[in-house]
């Protein structure tokens, strides 16, 4: 088999890959009820605890990509004709809302101009409006590079008027502190190929106290049978009952990719992610390509550089790519000729790859 070149990956995801996590892809398959695997779903659930710094029993990695945690959440959590709330900063708050309506949800959105973020007294205002099932809302915006503050005074606010708060972390998770228990998030979702530098394919999901009465107090059946939380949890536990047949290869990758994190540290692996992206925020300033999202809320696994005035965008990002391997985005939307979307995710997170793609848009934009 050809295979293509090996990138310096530097978009929104997937995140470059650890040599230890690839080594660990090589391990022999085996059977989806096989012991050996059942035990290292074990490890894997405290695993992630530990990243998700939750100690939610009904913590795991669903087969699929981050779309199907943030289906899964939605699914379980919500029944035909339930108010549920959307917080829309940016293309993925628009796709929850979506989702929601499309499993038969009464949405109401609010939203704010795309490189913005909300405050909690314009949460709290539309709270006030009627009782919400649930609030929605994007902790790590992927299309504008924004984090969500203030989580914590969110998940109070829904609280007190008696909604679920469900948090999407693909972006967030293992690049900045996601604190679920401490926030009192209700349920929260993420991605094996972002932060955690595992290959795509597994969605990390946690639910709590809250989120699994309000599972046990359906209804209705929940509407999908390979995203039923009830039957992923009587697999990962308990009877170990057959739901589907999973990939013991990705297993073995996530677990290898949380154990690296874990090693290094959660704190350290948040400070390597700050400098690293600190010294591309102030490589880009010098080239005429200042971040788009203020410092304060700036996220550092990705970034949306403002594309120089007179630049074509899209031919400099297939020069990185054709030129020197390297690889980053475009915006979404209405951002889509105005910025590029740089990521610094995991395993890419590192000075020898900020300097090589600084080096290369430098010769880029001279020409």
């Amino acid at each position: 088999m050809n295979f293509p070149p090996a990138r310096i990956l530097l978009g929104p995801g997937p995140s470059m890959t650890h040599p230890r996590v690839l080594q660990a892809l090589s391990g022999p398959t085996i059977g989806h009820l096989d012991p050996c695997l059942l035990d290292l779903y074990a490890r894997e659930q405290n695993l992630l605890r530990r990243v998700f710094q939750t100690e939610n029993e009904w913590t795991f990695a669903l087969s699929g990509t981050g779309t199907s945690g943030m289906e899964a959440a939605l699914a379980n959590l919500i029944e035909a004709g339930d108010a549920v709330l959307v917080a829309v900063h940016g293309y993925f708050g628009a796709r929850l809302a979506e989702i929601a309506a499309r499993l038969g949800a009464q949405v109401d959105r609010i939203e704010r101009p795309l490189g913005e973020i909300f405050e909690v007294d314009e949460i709290e205002a539309a709270l006030r409006r009627k009782p919400y099932k649930l609030l929605a809302l994007v902790h790590a915006e992927t299309s504008t590079g924004a984090e969500q503050l203030h989580v914590a005074e969110i998940a109070e606010a829904a609280h007190r008027y008696g909604a679920l708060l469900l948090l999407d972390t693909v972006t967030s998770l293992g690049g900045i502190p996601v604190k679920v228990d401490e926030w009192q998030v209700d349920a929260a979702y993420s991605a094996s190929q972002k932060n955690l530098s595992a290959p795509a394919g597994l969605a990390p999901i946690t639910f709590g106290p809250r989120a699994r009465a309000a599972v046990a107090r359906r209804r209705t059946p929940v509407p999908s049978f390979y995203l039923d939380l009830n039957l992923y949890a009587d697999y990962w536990s308990g009877a170990h009952a057959y739901h589907h047949t999973a990939s013991s290869g990705l297993h073995y990758a996530l677990v290898e990719a949380l154990t690296i994190l874990l090693e290094e540290g959660l704190e350290s692996a948040f400070a390597r992610s700050r400098a690293n992206a600190e010294r591309l925020w102030a490589g880009l300033e010098q080239l005429g390509a200042p971040p788009f999202i203020p410092p304060a809320y700036r996220l550092p696994p990705l970034t949306t550089a403002c594309v120089p005035a007179g630049v074509d965008p899209h031919a400099v990002r297939a020069r990185l790519l054709n030129e020197y391997d390297i690889e980053i985005a475009s915006g979404f939307g209405a951002l889509k000729d105005k910025v590029w979307r740089i990521g610094l995710m995991g395993y890419s997170s590192r000075p020898e790859n900020v300097q090589k793609l600084l080096e290369a848009l430098k010769k880029l934009l001279a020409d």
